[in-house]
């Protein structure tokens, strides 16, 4: 296993070339889901878990990692509905998300395999809104499926915390009639909290789930008003891994055309640490922020439309 994570972060130099690497996984069955490695910390064996009284049933229990604990969610469990079969011999992928470590209960671990994110789709329209995907790709002709970990988060730990009043009331006076603000994400929960963010404060959005669809959404607007639309689109919020185009694909698209080059844009991502700061530069973005924290959303939200 030390063989197969020790070259992760030798990997950053794909970042912002719309590639990534994906590590292979399976829940119970042969069916393989994948995970971004700028995500794995570590993978292990699983290791002896201490019980949480009152825990959602999902967390197995917390395992003390370098003296730290940490949280272990059956994978398997959250988004089938069926535990993990023989979780003694299952392994646990050590994650960051969202500023917190976390471990995943996962029956095998495969190997990492590098991939253009113009290879990655999204899920099927037919596949309804109650699954638990957000891409999926193929690799040597099998089906590799991309789990929602925001949905996962938002049913074990529900984010229902209220924007403060003086951060709503910034923008108290400001027109938001003749504005909208672009969202780019993949997860629909993440795509309804930023909505959810923007409607408490009454800006219109528009909502897409990818970054090809975001930047084709504004070529075509520019195409109509045959205009810089930084006025009537002053800000785009996109997450950064994303099918077909990543959001720091996206970000160099947008500052390098003349009639989008004025648009704000916040990178809103799960990936957190200080590589996206510095790859934040490189795209030239505006800012950075880790998902998800509506007062921080919000207060981006105010300074970059307050520029406007």
């Amino acid at each position: 296993m030390n063989m197969l994570m020790k070259s992760i972060d030798q990997r950053t130099n794909l970042a912002g070339q719309n590639r990534f690497e994906i590590l292979l996984f399976s829940l119970n069955g042969h069916q393989r889901f994948g995970i971004n490695v700028f995500k794995v910390r570590e993978v292990i064996r699983v290791p002896e878990l201490i019980e949480m009284p009152g825990a959602h049933s999902f967390i197995k229990g917390i395992a003390q990692l370098r003296g730290n604990p940490v949280i272990v969610i059956d994978l398997s469990e959250a988004t089938t509905g069926k535990p993990i079969r023989y979780p003694e011999q299952a392994f646990v992928i050590v994650t960051e998300y969202n500023r917190h470590i976390q471990g995943f209960l996962v029956s095998a671990v495969d190997r990492i395999v590098n991939l253009n994110w113009s290879q990655i789709q999204p899920p099927p329209q037919g596949a309804g809104q109650s699954h638990y995907l957000t891409a999926v790709t193929e690799i040597e002709g099998k089906l590799i499926q991309v789990i929602d970990v925001e949905k996962v988060f938002s049913e074990i730990m529900p984010n229902d915390h209220e924007i403060e009043a003086e951060t709503a009331q910034q923008l108290k006076g400001f027109n938001t009639s003749e504005i909208e603000v672009l969202v780019a994400d993949d997860s629909a929960v993440a795509r309804n909290q930023i909505k959810r963010v923007l409607d408490s404060v009454n800006i219109p959005s528009k909502l897409v789930n990818d970054g090809q669809s975001a930047l084709q959404y504004l070529q075509d607007f520019a195409a109509k008003h045959k205009a810089v639309i930084a006025e009537r689109i002053p800000l785009v919020i996109s997450d950064i891994e994303m099918p077909i185009m990543d959001g720091y694909t996206l970000t160099s698209a947008i500052k390098s055309e003349p009639l989008l080059k004025d648009i704000h844009v916040v990178l809103h991502s799960s990936l957190s640490g200080v590589f996206n700061e510095s790859m934040v530069k490189k795209v030239s973005a505006d800012q950075f922020i880790a998902k998800f924290h509506p007062d921080e959303l919000l207060q981006a939200i105010n300074h970059w439309l307050l520029m406007k």
